[in-house]
């Protein structure tokens, strides 16, 4: 499965940076595929263990700060993987070029 979430703590100024960075090294430890990008991270795996690194995440941010949002977005095709590759590959095949990312 694939899923795009985003932790946002609240209350604690504009710049994010310090907290995505817990994120971002909570899911690249736990070996998962993923893809960071400007509004969230994407990552692939069994069901399990992608919320758990979710959760981690959500957890570690809320030990930094009094309020957390977390938003998940979720694709669960059974029987597919790589697609956090492949979907993208697709649209691109599709419009007959590399697409930025």
């Amino acid at each position: 499965m694939l899923a795009e979430f985003s932790v946002v703590p609240i209350g604690v100024g504009e710049s994010v940076s310090r907290y995505v960075s817990e994120c971002v090294r909570i899911v690249d430890e736990s070996g998962l595929d993923y893809r960071v990008n400007p509004m969230g991270t994407v990552v692939e795996g069994e069901f399990d263990e992608v919320m758990s690194v979710i959760s981690a995440c959500h957890k570690r941010v809320a030990s930094m700060c009094l309020r957390v949002e977390t938003t998940i977005r979720i694709d669960d095709r059974k029987g597919s993987s790589g697609a956090i590759c492949s979907k993208v590959e697709s649209v691109e095949k599709k419009v007959g070029k590399r697409l930025k990312k």
